[in-house]
């Protein structure tokens, strides 16, 4: 497993929305914005599931998946392995908090499910000579 340093998650934290990508069996990609995201702790990320069509029936059949989010010329992307909850106490928590968010918006909305990515590894985003660097 690969570890968030401290600045990785307060970027994390400090931008709207993330991009995952996840890609069919047959290797065909999918990216889709997603802003329901939340740290678990340094090697995990929760991130709920209101909508995700073709991502879901992606993560279900390979759940490789890769994570990328930035915040000026600061950026990680991180990959990792999916599970996905649909009940148990985690799941309950985050449809909780999806609704309690929804509410705050003004626009109702509802979890069908907490996907668990547990991060393999971590690069940089950033423009430069790391470009695409290994960072854990």
């Amino acid at each position: 497993m690969a570890k968030m340093t401290e600045r990785m998650m307060e970027v994390f934290n400090n931008v709207p929305a993330a991009v995952l990508a996840t890609a069919t069996t047959d290797g065909t990609p999918n990216a889709v914005p997603v802003g329901a995201k939340k740290i678990i702790d340094d090697e995990t990320v929760l991130i709920s599931d209101q909508f995700f069509g073709k991502t879901l029936a992606n993560m279900k059949s390979n759940p490789k998946v890769t994570v990328t989010y930035w915040e000026g010329h600061e950026g990680y992307q991180l990959k990792g392995t999916v599970t996905i909850e649909t009940s148990g106490k985690r799941f309950e928590e985050t449809a909780a908090w999806i609704e309690e968010m929804g509410a705050k918006a003004g626009f109702p909305l509802k979890s069908k499910g907490a996907v668990i990515l547990k991060i393999d590894e971590i690069y940089g985003v950033a423009p430069g000579p790391g470009a695409g660097k290994q960072l854990a």
